[in-house]
């Protein structure tokens, strides 16, 4: 067994790990409550009228929960926006977090919104020239192409893990100071059901993280692909 093989086996991981958590931790708390007054979608509504954000949409989608500051809507997954759950109740909070920050101006959410509009196509880039390498290498016939195909290859995919790892602040910052003193404020949540809540936004906020481990994943397969 390689080297490579067995880093790889490790960031598979750590990859899955804070994936597993995340899940876990929603799932936990995703128990339909009859003591909430309604959904996670109408609960968002809730607050964004309460914080005077009536312009703000709530839409249902199935792509994850977030915030769309560009549009201008709060999109909850069906589980969450149908769902009577406390992990329903509090990740609706903590999106609507995130609209209080667009509100706001906020700088580093502005940021956020920059980088991951290209985070997308710079993947897809870096995918290309991994894929390119084979075909460049018999082309120019030199070794040295294939390395600076591949260093140019790892460097705009780990630049991926960059961009999903600086909007862990954003999202902290939208789960414990805005989404949380909402709910406390409001007495939205119980002191029973407090300690949860904060598992959940905590949970929330590093998604994130989990979607950085994954990027990491992607780059240490390709390097094990192509026989590094």
């Amino acid at each position: 067994m390689g080297a490579l093989l067995v880093v790889l086996i490790i960031a598979f991981g750590l990859a899955l790990l804070p994936q597993m958590w995340v899940t876990g931790v929603l799932r936990r708390h995703a128990v339909q409550r009859s003591d909430f007054p309604g959904t996670g979608g109408e609960f968002a509504r809730h607050l964004l009228d309460e914080m005077k954000l009536a312009h703000v949409k709530v839409e249902e989608t199935t792509i994850g929960d977030h915030y769309d500051p560009e549009a201008k809507v709060v999109r909850l997954t069906p589980q969450h926006f149908d769902g009577r759950s406390l992990s329903a109740i509090v990740v609706a909070a903590h999106e609507v977090g995130h609209a209080m920050q667009d509100a706001t101006n906020y700088g580093p959410l502005q940021a956020r919104t920059r980088i991951a509009k290209q985070a997308h196509s710079i993947e897809r880039l870096g995918m290309a020239v991994m894929l390119a390498t084979p075909l460049v290498v018999l082309i120019f016939k030199s070794p040295y192409i294939i390395v600076i195909e591949l260093l140019i290859g790892m460097l705009i995919l780990g630049s991926t893990i960059v961009m999903h790892a600086v909007t862990l602040p954003v999202e902290l910052d939208a789960s414990f100071r805005r989404a949380l003193p909402v709910l406390k404020a409001g007495g939205y949540i119980g002191d029973r059901d407090m300690g949860a809540a904060r598992e959940i936004l905590r949970a929330a906020a590093f998604t994130y993280v989990a979607a950085a481990a994954m990027s990491l994943l992607d780059v240490m397969r390709w390097l094990r692909v192509l026989r590094l």
